[in-house]
């Protein structure tokens, strides 16, 4: 793991908190396939989006406190892939029970988004995915061979080829780049854009944070994404009423949109 004088204050805080919290008593997980759901989004047209229930962060504008289970509903009803639910508390606002709702009421694989740093913190609650901060943890190996013998499909984070090399030796199978600088807290989307040619072909790639845009989803797309995990601008923590499901439709259906403009072209030249 490396030194929390890297991090920002805030991260630091996140760290301690999830160090001082207790994990559960084991979980056995019938996950649902992430790999499945991506191909079903490709042969639909759609964008594979990963939309994130979180209910405010350190970075956020303010706080949605709309019924978490509601949000993910609108997210899948918008054409979410998948859904990624934050589970800590003290920053984020989340829950183990919001995210064992949420996964009860939604028939798309869910993503456990918190801060695991050893195998107590997993047997929290079951979910499809489980997230694992490569920067974060002394033994990524080992815990991505026991989130999988808990059934769980492990997502391994990294920031950089560094910790990428780091997550392929380690025997990730599914890889998200977060273009968030955990040191400063700032966006870059160029850090997938430089990530993202080292990886094989067989990973599953994700592009993860500063996606706010149709121009940036077609960055990250044309630069490898298999995926796009996005939450704030699908949340929009500045407007409490703003809509959910056409925040993650107009992401999603970039692609298919596209395909339309080039159909009517085509057909306005021929006219």
């Amino acid at each position: 793991m490396n030194s929390d004088t890297e991090l920002a204050p805030a991260v630091q805080s996140i760290l301690e908190a999830a160090r001082e919290r207790s994990g559960g008593k084991g979980v056995d997980v019938d996950a649902r396939s992430f790999p499945d759901a991506l191909a079903d989004a490709e042969a639909a047209g759609r964008v594979p989006v990963i939309a994130e229930v979180k209910p405010t962060s350190p970075t956020a504008d303010g706080t949605r406190d709309d019924d978490p289970v509601e949000l993910a509903q609108s997210m899948v009803d918008g054409g979410a892939t998948a859904l990624s639910v934050l589970t800590e508390p003290t920053h984020f606002g989340g829950s183990p029970e919001a995210l064992a709702q949420i996964r009860e009421a939604v028939d798309v694989p869910v993503l456990r988004k918190d801060f695991v740093l050893d195998e107590a913190g997993m047997d929290v609650v079951e979910a499809d995915l489980l997230l694992l901060i490569a920067r974060f943890v002394d033994d990524l190996e080992g815990l991505i061979v026991a989130a999988r013998e808990r059934g769980f499909q492990p997502l391994v984070e990294v920031h950089d080829r560094d910790e990428l090399e780091t997550a392929l030796e380690a025997g990730a199978e599914i890889i998200g780049v977060n273009n968030r600088d955990l040191g400063r807290l700032e966006v870059d989307l160029e850090t997938f854009e430089s990530v993202a040619p080292e990886v094989p072909a067989d990973v599953t790639l994700i592009a993860e944070s500063g996606i706010s845009s149709p121009a940036d989803v077609r960055r990250m797309r044309e630069a490898g994404a298999d995926a796009l995990l996005v939450g704030s601008a699908i949340m929009d923590h500045g407007a409490g009423d703003s809509d959910v499901t056409e925040n993650t439709r107009r992401l999603v259906e970039v692609e298919s949109s596209n395909r339309d403009g080039d159909d009517m072209s085509d057909h306005d030249g021929d006219c």
